[in-house]
């Protein structure tokens, strides 16, 4: 919400904001009167109800008091009496947006929430319950706004569930980390809604262009949050663990695959972790936050869904052979955390058949391309870590490794830290950016910068400290092995922010102790949520089961059993849950004599016809099941709404009968998931064969892994081991060629590359002690295997 400009009964309205609205209607408009929590002002917005397919709204510019609000209600009351009066409708704690289908325009509004946390005083809700409001009157409705196919549109962005990991703050910037809160830089006004973590973007952008203010709407971010209290030598603080997830490229786990043109990554997710103790005996207030990220391999890669293989084949395209989406990618990375970039991947070092290993050599080729044209400083830093390997060693090996990796990373980056003086009013901590005017930041901006000399002298506290780079990590899915790795990393963080607050004198936490439990229990719950979104099942959990002691055989069920459902959900339901998913992002508009969406082969459509001709050059059609870009997504800077689907979808007019068409068993809402699948075939050869010349990965250290040597059936496309070890179990399932397929695994001693891993992670495992070339991969980002 906004700062509204004025003073009521000698209370300055800028430091309040609408949280509270209540709806009513009479046959021509909907009035909706909004207030600020101490209820000492009141708005008044206006919506027209007698446009059957155009959307108006105007803003009443007054400020006005209780008495006055009541007044004008029952003036508009008795002025409509021969219609029906004034009705009150529902009452709302915001507005999510407006959207339009085939003809009338509907509203989205909260109509129950809760508070889920509250960070340096500011509240965060999450929704408990929504509404969708008609708004066009029944006398002026034609029979479309009635027909079959608009109500499946209602039905189908209805199974949206609001009420599930969606959450909002009125009075902070939720959708920005607390180091960019509390920065000079402030994103102010309505660009906060065009940030990458603003799901909401596309249903508010008609009234925020009305109204050029978004003092009616909520900005929703989509992922997790949760805040914890704990303690540590008798004394409390409290943690937030928050997952924002990019609305860009967002989608399902086999439809949105890898990086598109402009850089985006599927299953883009910040997490921020937030430690803050409240301040005590006129201390200061202390506060810290540390930053990592999840993501896919910003490769030209892809997955197609199957009923008949559990396992589906890894299809690497080679369009991009200067790998610029992928340099796209880690530019955007550097423009938004600095420098360093710090790259962890999960995925396998050995196969018996090429699957993450085709993938690993090219990720490891293409960050070697970009590092050839950047100095020292701004190389990325690159970690091969084999987590499947590792894994099937004892959990705690596994974590003190990882933990070992992370101690380098975050003394590379860093950690935000912040104390917090008295002087410095909670409200005003903040500069709450939804202004007027865009331009015009509050002048309680100042309090970020810095604290004097002599406030940190006499309250005793350390000066600001800033985060700058990042890790990123990944395995193929960033799903289980990678929300492991970001336990590890953030109890490392949890360590040097606990140090920095003053609680502790050493930043090391040991895993046994009950701190490092109640983290890997947030981090695990965030880990379920995220894959709930992303893969259809709660994450695969074998490293955090075996810390918890549970029962294996116990575990294995429980990870077979989320192995089958997340196959289930993969093969017949997301297709309408992409689909969902693209209409409430707006990457695709109903129009009124354009093909319904259902109608449509794949989610590759959705380029067509929104940037002219030439969108799809370059576009093979061995990846059609993958959307090509977040926009198909409006561009970021464009406000205007457009038309952003097209009758075909189109492909290559290369191989045209390599084309084949699934169609799933079942489809919610009677939605048909028919989806437009293409096989790359490699080199004219068959699935099996990859004969397209040998990709020689040379790490800059001169060691040569020749991926394509190593064959394997053991592996689905994540897991922390636990669904490949549950798929030979379940393995009547998979196609004929992969159960039959007789290749023995190479050993390691005929591979150079791999016995210098086994060297490194033998001298890793060493207290204290390092290899050099471990060393050299943090001084100067040379790739390391380990």
């Amino acid at each position: 919400m906004e700062k509204s400009v004025g003073v009521v009964d000698g209370v300055d309205s800028k430091s309040c904001y609408m949280q509270k609205f209540r709806l009513y209607e009479t046959r021509s408009r909907f009035y909706m009167i909004g207030r600020d929590k101490s209820r000492t002002f009141w708005r008044v917005l206006k919506i027209d109800r007698l446009e059957p397919s155009e959307l108006n709204i105007v803003e009443d510019p007054t400020l006005y008091s209780e008495a006055e609000c009541c007044d004008i209600l029952k003036r508009i009351h008795d002025g409509n009496k021969s219609t029906g009066g004034l009705k009150f409708v529902t009452t709302c704690y915001g507005i999510i947006g407006f959207i339009k289908f085939l003809e009338p325009y509907y509203m989205l509004l909260i109509t129950k929430r809760k508070k889920i946390g509250t960070i340096c005083g500011h509240a965060v809700y999450a929704i408990t319950k929504s509404e969708m409001v008609l708004i066009p009157h029944p006398s002026v409705r034609s029979k479309l706004a009635y027909s079959k196919d608009e109500n499946r549109y209602k039905k189908l962005l209805c199974s949206m569930d609001l009420t599930k990991d969606f959450f909002y703050s009125y009075s902070y910037n939720i959708m920005l980390s607390l180091q960019k809160n509390l920065s000079g830089h402030n994103v102010i006004g309505q660009s906060l809604y065009e940030t990458l973590f603003v799901w909401n973007e596309f249903l508010t952008r008609g009234i925020r262009n009305t109204l050029q203010n978004t003092s009616w709407t909520v900005a929703l971010v989509y992922g997790f949050f949760k805040q914890v209290n704990l303690s540590i030598s008798g004394r409390e603080f409290n943690m937030i663990i928050i997952a924002r997830r990019s609305r860009h490229y967002a989608g399902t786990r086999y439809l949105k695959r890898g990086v598109n043109k402009r850089g985006r990554v599927a299953n883009d997710v910040e997490t921020e972790q937030i430690v803050f103790a409240d301040a005590s005996d006129g201390s200061p207030m202390q506060i810290s936050s540390v930053v990592q990220l999840r993501g896919s391999i910003p490769l030209f890669w892809s997955q197609e869904a199957s009923p008949l293989n559990m396992k589906p084949d890894i299809i690497l395209s080679h369009k991009d052979a200067m790998f610029e989406a992928t340099k796209l990618h880690f530019d955007n990375l550097v423009t938004r955390y600095g420098n360093p970039i710090i790259i962890l991947n999960l995925i396998k070092t050995r196969e018996k058949r090429p699957r993450e290993t085709i993938l690993r050599t090219e990720f490891a080729n293409a960050v070697k391309s970009i590092n050839q044209n950047l100095s020292k400083d701004e190389r990325l830093r690159f970690l091969h870590w084999d987590l499947h390997r590792h894994s099937r060693r004892k959990a705690t090996n596994v974590l003190l490794q990882l933990g070992k990796v992370a101690a380098f990373a975050l003394k590379l980056t860093g950690i935000f830290y912040c104390p917090v003086t008295p002087n410095m009013k909670l409200e005003g901590l903040f500069p709450y950016s939804f202004s007027e005017n865009n331009h015009v930041i509050d002048e309680s901006v100042a309090v970020q910068d810095s604290i004097s000399n002599d406030e940190n002298k006499d309250y005793n506290v350390k000066p600001k400290t800033l985060q700058s780079g990042v890790l990123r990590t990944n395995c193929i899915d960033c799903l289980d092995r990678t929300n492991v790795a970001q336990y590890a990393y953030g109890l490392v963080a949890l360590g040097s922010q606990l140090q920095a607050l003053g609680f502790t004198e050493d930043p090391h936490i040991d895993l046994d102790n009950p701190l490092a439990k109640e983290v890997m229990t947030a981090y695990e719950s965030m880990g379920d949520t995220l894959a709930f979104q992303y893969g259809g099942s709660a994450a695969h959990n074998k490293i955090f089961s075996e810390r918890r002691g549970q029962w294996k055989a116990a575990a294995q069920s429980q990870e077979l059993i989320r192995t089958i459902q997340r196959y289930y959900n993969n093969t017949y339901l997301d297709g309408a849950k992409q689909k969902a998913i693209n209409i409430f992002l707006g990457h695709f508009q109903p129009q009124q004599g354009k093909p319904l969406l259902w109608e449509l082969d794949s989610d590759q459509h959705y380029n067509v016809g929104s940037y002219g001709p030439n969108l799809a050059d370059g576009i093979d059609g061995s990846f059609i099941r993958r959307s090509q870009s977040d926009g198909n997504i409006i561009d970021e800077s464009d406000a205007t709404i457009r038309n952003l689907h097209a009758p075909d979808c189109q492909h290559s007019s290369k191989n045209p009968d390599k084309r084949s068409l699934l169609k799933s068993a079942s489809d919610t809402f009677s939605c048909e998931s028919s989806i437009c699948n293409c096989r790359q075939i490699y080199g004219g050869m068959g699935k099996d064969q990859y004969s397209e010349s040998d990709h020689i990965c040379y790490a800059e250290h001169g060691d040569a892994c020749d991926c394509s040597n190593f064959l394997d059936v053991d592996s689905l496309s994540s897991g922390n081991s636990c669904e490949e070890e549950l798929l030979e179990r379940s393995i009547s399932i998979t196609s004929d060629h992969i159960v039959n397929e007789q290749i023995t695994e190479v050993p390691a001693s005929e591979s150079g590359p791999i016995l210098k891993e086994k060297q490194s992670e033998e001298k890793l495992n060493k207290s204290g002690k390092h290899t050099d070339s471990f060393e050299k991969w943090v001084t100067h980002g040379e790739i390391l295997y380990i």
